[in-house]
């Protein structure tokens, strides 16, 4: 027999005029191999029809089931509530705009964040459809592969101090898409191009090097690394700009 679980639930519709935010509370028998997901899934099937929560792929690859987990950013399909509490609070995740419950939306954050560092291969080079792929040693483009891994699922954002006070910054999710182009050697922006779009205190510069991003992050891709490599690519630059006689 397993055990009986608490969910306390954050609930909130911000299109209904009267609805105000609160925590509804819900009990749940544990199954075997039992996720969030399937758990949130059964609570909306059994108990409560206008649970809200987003999900798709169910296998932590399209990231639309994130949300903070006792406290923590992640993923409902990948967390077991066997490695969880008896109770266990669900809150959605925080910086995003909120649609409903534990659903937010994190594209148009996302699509705002590609187009603010402009997230496209900067070439001079004309588009030819016939020309063949232009080739690239293995380890560079393992390299950007690694960079390119981010599922979109806003953990890191969520996690992030800065973000959370500062709806203008750029969080950690939009510079590892800032070091994924300045790994491509199609890429023709030079540093200084790249410190125009992200040497700010809104940007690379506001970073408090907390590193909860890294935590949470359910990919667990390089971010601590490649903060640190834009901080200091991008301090050096900035020192050139003041002293254009530094080397």
């Amino acid at each position: 027999m397993g055990r009986t679980l608490v969910f306390n639930i954050f609930r909130h519709d911000p299109q209904d005029a009267v609805s105000t935010p609160r925590m509804d509370t819900f009990r749940l028998q544990e199954t075997d191999r039992m996720t969030l997901f399937i758990a949130l899934h059964r609570l909306r099937e059994e108990q409560d029809p206008s649970l809200k929560f987003d999900f798709c792929c169910r296998a932590g690859v399209c990231g639309s089931c994130a949300m903070v987990i006792n406290g923590r950013p992640g993923l409902a399909c990948h967390t077991k509530t066997r490695d969880l509490p008896d109770t266990i609070t669900l809150l959605p995740l925080p910086v995003f705009k909120l649609v409903g419950d534990l659903a937010v939306d994190t594209g148009t954050w996302f699509r705002a964040m590609y187009q603010r560092t402009e997230s496209w291969v900067h070439t001079s080079v004309p588009f030819d459809e016939h020309a063949a792929e232009a080739r690239m040693e293995n380890e560079t483009a393992n390299a950007i592969y690694e960079l390119d891994r981010c599922i979109e699922c806003g953990c890191c954002v969520a996690a992030c101090g800065t973000a959370n006070m500062r709806p203008d910054f750029l969080a950690p999710a939009g510079f590892l898409r800032v070091a994924r182009f300045l790994a491509d050697p199609r890429d023709e922006r030079d540093l200084n191009a790249y410190y125009e779009l992200i040497g700010t205190e809104d940007g690379i510069f506001g970073c408090m090097g907390l590193l909860a991003c890294e935590d949470v992050c359910p990919k667990h891709l390089p971010l601590q690394n490649q903060l640190g490599y834009l901080r200091r690519k991008l301090g050096i630059t900035a020192i050139r700009r003041l002293l254009p006689f530094a080397k």
